[in-house]
């Protein structure tokens, strides 16, 4: 946050400024202060969250492993290998989710932070890139539990060797599946990233479309990094990674070389 602008920003004033001067400098301790609050407010979303879904616990885990049910054997089940798991996972898995079910939460008070510590134009911009991210990181988790889960799994089941039977344990279920999940969701952000390369002038779509070749390498690298072991799950990975570069390649000519342009505008204005 600009707590301690230029001298010029004081006296130049208007939209160009950071909206927090326009009312008086905040002090050190009336940030923390906001701070605090805005904190309590996430934590107060994400309790409500789990207080909501914490009697459907179990059910919440029976949906989450039926990718995996769906292809066992029959006969076959999930197991519990330590004591207090049949308990504790279906717990840490509604906390999971309902973190995920308050980032909109949890963004807006980030956003609200830091929003009278940035120019117009800064606002214009971080804000419609918060909601697109996370619908974005939303869009990667589904098209790992309706896409990748159903074909990874059945390529499990069917290249486990003659006599071995298949018995999950569910933390051990969860923790993959968790890992699955914030692959996806990252990958998804592709799109997000080239625009913030573009739009700071770092670099424009025609160098990264000269660069597709080593991008596509470095989707399927990154693929094999964050996925198991197998083919399927990490071309389902490095596949949609490169189809969302191209989108963003795309939607980053609007923006390129605005934010530089507006930070010379901003630059102007204060003198």
């Amino acid at each position: 946050m600009n707590t301690d602008p230029p001298e010029s920003e004081e006296i130049a004033g208007g939209d160009n400024q950071p909206s927090g001067q326009a009312s008086g400098e905040m002090t050190f301790v009336e940030h923390l202060v906001e701070m605090r609050d805005r904190l309590l407010r996430v934590v107060l979303s994400v309790l409500a969250f789990l207080v909501v879904l914490f009697p459907f616990a179990n059910d919440l885990y029976a949906l989450l492993a039926e990718p995996l049910m769906r292809h066992l054997p029959e006969g076959a089940s999930m197991i519990a290998t330590q004591v207090a798991s049949p308990f504790l996972t279906p717990f840490k898995l509604t906390i999971v989710l309902s973190i995920f079910l308050a980032m909109p939460v949890i963004l807006y008070q980030v956003w609200a932070f830091v929003a009278p510590g940035l120019y117009k134009h800064e606002r214009r911009l971080i804000f419609p890139l918060l909601v697109t991210s996370s619908v974005l990181f939303y869009l990667g988790m589904a098209f790992a539990y309706f896409v990748v889960f159903p074909l990874m799994f059945a390529f499990f089941q069917a290249v486990a060797p003659e006599g071995v039977t298949i018995m999950t344990d569910i933390t051990a279920y969860l923790d993959f599946v968790l890992k699955i999940f914030f692959a996806f969701g990252i990958a998804f952000e592709v799109p997000i990233a080239t625009i913030l390369l573009v739009w700071t002038g770092f670099t424009t779509p025609a160098a990264l479309v000269s660069k597709r070749p080593y991008i596509i390498v470095g989707a399927f690298v990154l693929g094999m990094m964050l996925t198991p072991p197998d083919i399927i799950s990490q071309t389902l990975l490095a596949l949609p990674m490169w189809l969302l570069f191209e989108l963003g390649v795309v939607f980053s000519k609007f923006y390129a070389g605005k934010g530089a342009a507006n930070a010379n505008e901003d630059e102007a204005a204060e003198v």
